[in-house]
């Protein structure tokens, strides 16, 4: 066995004694903040909610949820926080999406903001950005290429016009619209856009509008029902005009 020099010192006491010198100015730090996508799927297209930024840098412009991530908070708390605090909501899908880092993407100092994307039902999200009493927005997302290329999307006004938006958030949400379709196989991304309770129709409605085509009813059909996701409630929907679908609720993890 190995002997102990004389005057060792225990490494416990050195990582104290240098812990206690430290200089945290010794280094430029970079400010941290998170930012969320918050999307819902209506009327055939994805829709994200923004925010006029009523204060500068970028006034007026429009952006996501977003804010500085404080000392005492996890990344994943931070976002919650927005969502609860910009958004009004608590208790939904939020992922932790891609750090976005560019040197000039804040002109007021070094910002590097990780980016999360939310998903919500259209209802849930008709009713968000409450909270924080700025003027928002429910806007449909125009995406201007097709599969994973990938790429900055446009946020529309009413009359279909482009919003102005703040920062690199056109690229954030561009990323958003990516990570689904590629997820959109293989993880429950369709269920988390929905009802307790839906029908085939709306669920191949949700993802027709993520990937951006149309997608054939059979096939579509038969692979949700073999996928042993969903369950039948035995109930039909009566607030239509056409035949009344089926009912099915999602039997997998809710969060």
């Amino acid at each position: 066995m190995a002997k102990k020099g004389k005057g060792h010192k225990h490494p416990d006491s050195d990582e104290t004694a240098f812990l206690s010198e430290y200089d945290e100015n010794t280094f430029p730090r970079p400010s941290l903040t998170v930012d969320v996508a918050l999307l819902t799927a209506a009327e055939g297209s994805l829709h994200a909610l923004l925010l006029r930024r009523s204060n500068h840098p970028e006034m007026g412009k429009w952006a996501l949820p977003g804010g500085f991530v404080r000392l005492g908070e996890s990344l994943d708390q931070a976002a919650a926080r927005v969502l609860r605090e910009k958004a009004g909501l608590a208790d939904v899908f939020l992922e932790q999406l891609y750090t976005f880092g560019e040197p000039g993407r804040d002109p007021r100092t070094r910002v590097v903001t990780v980016a999360y994307y939310a998903l919500v039902p259209a209802e849930r999200l008709s009713a968000a950005g409450v909270a924080g009493g700025e003027e928002t927005s429910i806007a449909p997302l125009s995406v201007p290429w097709a599969g994973e290329s990938g790429g900055a999307v446009a946020a529309l006004d009413a009359s279909g016009g482009a919003l102005r938006l703040a920062f690199d958030h056109a690229e954030i949400l561009g990323m958003a619209v990516k990570r689904l379709r590629g997820k959109l196989d293989y993880a429950p991304i369709g269920f988390r856009l929905l009802p307790d309770v839906f029908s085939l129709r709306s669920l191949q409605q949700v993802h027709e509008v993520i990937l951006g085509r149309r997608l054939n009813k059979d096939s579509f059909r038969r692979r949700m029902l073999a996928s042993d996701q969903l369950a039948a409630t035995g109930e039909r929907r009566t607030d239509v005009e056409y035949r009344p679908p089926e009912l099915y609720r999602y039997t997998g993890d809710p969060h």
